[in-house]
């Protein structure tokens, strides 16, 4: 259910990021189809080149088995980056790609190297399950802790970090409580607002970045994960609970796209807008549904 039409309308019109600069990109994936066999995969993220990157925890809270695989336009797969501890969110900002490991964020190179970009105490408050990663164009990260959201609640937090690993807090629960689980984000190209789904409440929401304000946008995402916006204005939100992918059109109609999946977790769009990458981490699967 949408709850403020013109907020929202208003807030999808600015949010043309500058990573999806389409028509100098050629993305063209070749007959993608589902890949299987992968290790408990979160989030997944295309780059310019064309290569997508799944992030894969692997066993929940196991510190190593951790890894990233990249997959090439002609559906090949390939081990990218090893040794982490449960990879979530990833973003791309200039030629690396940044993931959100557990309690830290970590940066990895083009040749797969990584290092701790901003370690677990560099937070204000120590991360409890660092979980979405966005970027904006001024080169900003955003990461969602969505705190204790499995076992009892609270800790659920939005955190800012710039170019040189300084994080900044953003909101957390006890200044709203409605930051109860944050999961998904999506930065406008300004880096004034930042679009919030709930993994605890599956509501969606607007943060005003500049005053702390909080604006509820709609409702009925279930167990909220993944959050990407077209240009065409369509949002799209995956519900990791139900196993489902929402759209959310510029009227505020709220469709299901697809179900069935297991756990629809961190899902992404192609640079070229052809396809909706969806991992399901309980099956272990890459899907794509196609968009045109």
């Amino acid at each position: 259910m949408l709850k403020n039409h013109y907020k929202y309308a208003a807030l999808l019109a600015s949010a043309a990021m500058v990573i999806g600069c389409h028509g100098t990109v050629k993305t063209a994936l070749n007959h993608p189809q589902k890949i299987t066999g992968l290790k408990t995969p979160e989030s997944v993220v295309q780059a310019r080149d064309g290569r997508i990157y799944i992030s894969e925890i692997n066993e929940f809270g196991k510190d190593g088995d951790g890894q990233i695989t990249v997959l090439d336009r002609n559906g090949k797969t390939a081990v990218f980056a090893t040794g982490l501890d449960d990879p979530k969110g990833l973003a791309i900002i200039g030629q690396y790609l940044y993931a959100a490991d557990k309690n830290k964020i970590i940066r990895i190179g083009p040749d797969g190297k990584t290092s701790v970009f901003v370690a677990s105490t560099a937070f204000p408050s120590p991360p409890i399950f660092l979980n979405d990663l966005e970027a904006d164009p001024q080169g900003n990260l955003y990461v969602s802790d969505s705190g204790d959201v499995l076992g009892k609640g609270g800790g659920g937090a939005i955190y800012r970090i710039n170019a040189k690993g300084q994080v900044t807090l953003l909101i957390n629960d006890k200044q709203d409580a409605r930051i109860a689980g944050p999961n998904g984000l999506l930065a406008d190209d300004t880096g004034n607002f930042l679009l919030e789904v709930d993994f605890a409440s599956g509501i969606l929401y607007s943060l005003n970045t500049q005053t702390g304000q909080l604006t509820d946008i709609a409702e009925g995402f279930g167990g909220g994960d993944g959050l990407v916006h077209h240009s065409n204005g369509t949002m799209y939100v995956s519900d990791w609970k139900n196993g489902k992918v929402f759209s959310v059109n510029t009227k505020g109609d709220v469709a299901v796209v697809r179900s069935g999946y297991q756990a629809a977790a961190d899902i992404a769009i192609t640079k070229d807008e052809a396809y909706l990458l969806v991992p399901d981490m309980k099956a272990g699967e890459l899907d794509f549904i196609p968009l045109k």
